[in-house]
């Protein structure tokens, strides 16, 4: 399935993924109302489930919040590429269980509504409008295992109990 792009700039925070002022709540469907509300304020009316964020330099950057990723993967963000991400981010991301892929060439090159599809396995983002395909270094097989199983607490639960 491909899915579609919404492009974002450099230094994305977490306070424009989800505003500061919807953080009563840790529950990812109630912050999936508000996903970068405060980057783009239609964005929930445009984008779909299983569509794909690509940004610049440095996404997630700001607080340590995990409701950051939650807000996206309760969105039903399939994933983010991005140049780079803020370290704190891109750890909360494995611990939700928000798939990304750091990118540079892919995240540059894409334009808004291309049709992406990535393959977490090979380490592979194809954007289907420019016919390009760019690798990137996919995880070590226990973080993908943390991500494939929905984030870590999900992961351990699965380890302790089977």
């Amino acid at each position: 399935m491909h899915k579609k792009c919404w492009k974002f700039g450099d230094d994305v925070n977490t306070d424009e993924i989800i505003p500061a002022r919807y953080l009563n709540t840790a529950d990812p469907k109630e912050l999936a109302l508000h996903c970068m509300e405060d980057a783009d304020a239609g964005f929930t009316e445009k984008a779909k489930s299983g569509d794909v964020i690509v940004a610049g330099k440095n996404f997630g950057c700001g607080s340590s919040r995990e409701h950051a990723p939650l807000a996206l993967k309760g969105f039903g963000i399939s994933c983010v590429i991005a140049e780079s991400f803020a370290r704190i981010f891109f750890r909360n991301c494995i611990n939700t269980g928000l798939p990304i892929a750091e990118c540079p060439e892919a995240a540059r090159d894409a334009r808004e509504g291309d049709e992406i599809e990535v393959d977490f396995k090979s380490g592979t983002i194809k954007n289907k409008n420019l016919k390009r395909t760019y690798q990137f270094p996919p995880f070590p097989d226990e973080i993908a295992r943390i991500i494939e199983s929905g984030g870590l607490m999900k992961y351990a639960r699965y380890e302790l109990c089977g």
